[in-house]
């Protein structure tokens, strides 16, 4: 695919991981050019080709719009930023991670760039009291992958402006999604609620009460869930998900986020999902 196109109304993504690609390709396949940036230059060098993965798969789906895609452009340190009408950060689930890099950013853009934040649990307003400007920090909580899901949750924490709030919402917007706002806190509405429900489903596998494939199975068959937990799991990351569990449960000391010992023997073994192959589910590699 082509991915050309006006760099003037450019966005800016750190973090080529599995959530930087997904939500970079989301945007290139509506029109908008993004600068994807990250420090390690294999994930970039590997970035491109993901990409377009994500783009043909959304195509065959018809989930695009017929326009022309965004112009790409990678770099590995933040030079150019200072342009972009909007920053997203995807990185670790990792608090201090997340405030260095926002520091970086918003001494880099002009006060009045939206910052977002693509957290499933870190609460905004705990960055935004680490931060300069933080009226311009908003937390979006994009799923994967971004380029098939609709719906967006979008966190305003306590000190986010008006201007921001409203400048992340058209964006959501243009990217075709819709965006729901809602009020800050651990893990804030969808993270609370899935999370739990996926460690409490790989606590019910290793008491030995049901297997991987029939917790899935009531749960689509039953309540109508168009994916079971466990594969749900598979989608995230379980890594992804471990890291976001212990937040939770650092932040809430609610003992349903604290991982469940058959989560953190997968993460030891390297079974974190789709991405790798394995996780409670096997997966063709190409």
């Amino acid at each position: 695919m082509n991915m050309t196109g006006a760099g003037g109304d450019r966005i800016a993504v750190f973090g080529a991981g599995v959530m930087g690609v997904g939500i970079t390709a989301l945007a290139l396949g509506h029109g908008v050019p993004v600068l994807l940036v990250d420090v390690d230059p294999d994930k970039l060098a590997a970035a491109s080709g993901e990409i377009r993965g994500h783009l043909r798969q959304a195509q065959l789906m018809g989930a695009l719009p017929d326009v022309p895609a965004g112009e790409l452009t990678t770099s590995e340190s933040p030079d150019g930023v200072e342009g972009a009408i909007a920053v997203i950060e995807a990185v670790t689930e990792d608090f201090e991670t997340k405030a260095k890099l926002h520091a970086e950013i918003a001494a880099a853009v002009a006060p009045g760039t939206p910052r977002i934040t693509n957290t499933s649990s870190i609460p905004v307003a705990e960055l935004a009291a680490a931060l300069p400007h933080p009226e311009d920090l908003v937390g979006a909580h994009f799923m994967n992958p971004p380029s098939l899901i609709r719906t967006i949750e979008v966190i305003r924490g306590p000190q986010t402006g008006d201007a921001a709030l409203a400048a992340v919402k058209a964006l959501v917007e243009r990217l075709g999604r819709r965006p729901i706002v809602v009020e800050d806190g651990p893990g804030f509405v969808t993270s609370m609620l899935l999370h739990r429900m996926i460690n409490a489903a790989a606590d019910l596998v290793e008491q030995g009460r049901a297997s991987v494939e029939d917790v899935d199975a009531l749960m689509e068959g039953c309540l109508g869930h168009p994916s079971g937990p466990l594969r749900t799991a598979d989608l995230i990351g379980i890594d992804n998900l471990v890291d976001s569990l212990r937040v939770l449960h650092q932040r809430t000391g609610d003992v349903g986020c604290s991982p469940s010992p058959l989560l953190l023997r997968k993460v030891a073994e390297g079974e974190l999902g789709r991405k790798t192959g394995r996780g409670f589910y096997e997966y063709a590699r190409f």
